[in-house]
């Protein structure tokens, strides 16, 4: 069996990707690195804060990326982190972390919004629907390595 894609696969990594990219392109142009995006849009997706370990698994970052992008956010006065037990940290935003999540991820939040919103509801769905769908099944076949 050789290393190649269907036809079909090799469309949908290539819309993963361009999507990615477009997502790239986003953070650039708000003057945030892509794993400072990914990090303030978990949290503002979840409220104002976050479990540590929830942005992890939302962000599909490593623990290591979000714990260097969340130093980063710290010294900048964006985010804190408190204790909630001895091994588990909540990410807070500060005052400012909040204008700036609100300018950048929640910017992003709207636009996304406001594309589901133009499409018809049914349309939602099904995309819901099958992504889920994909994503249990190569959950699974990856459990299976």
């Amino acid at each position: 069996m050789g290393c190649g894609h269907s036809k079909a696969m090799r469309r949908y990594n290539h819309l993963l990707g361009e999507i990615d990219g477009v997502y790239h392109e986003m953070s650039l142009k708000l003057g945030l690195s892509d794993s400072a995006m990914i990090v303030l849009y978990t949290i503002c997706d979840s409220g104002s804060s976050c479990l540590l370990r929830d942005i992890c698994r939302y962000s599909g970052l490593s623990k290591q990326t979000v714990n260097s992008a969340l130093r980063k956010l710290e010294v900048e006065g964006v985010v804190y982190l408190e204790p909630v037990s001895a091994r588990s940290k909540c990410v807070f935003l500060t005052e400012a972390g909040q204008a700036l999540a609100a300018e950048t991820a929640g910017k992003i939040i709207r636009i996304e919004n406001d594309i589901f919103d133009s499409w018809p509801r049914e349309d939602v769905e099904q995309y819901l629907e099958l992504t889920e769908r994909f994503l249990l099944a190569l959950r699974k076949k990856a459990e299976e390595f």
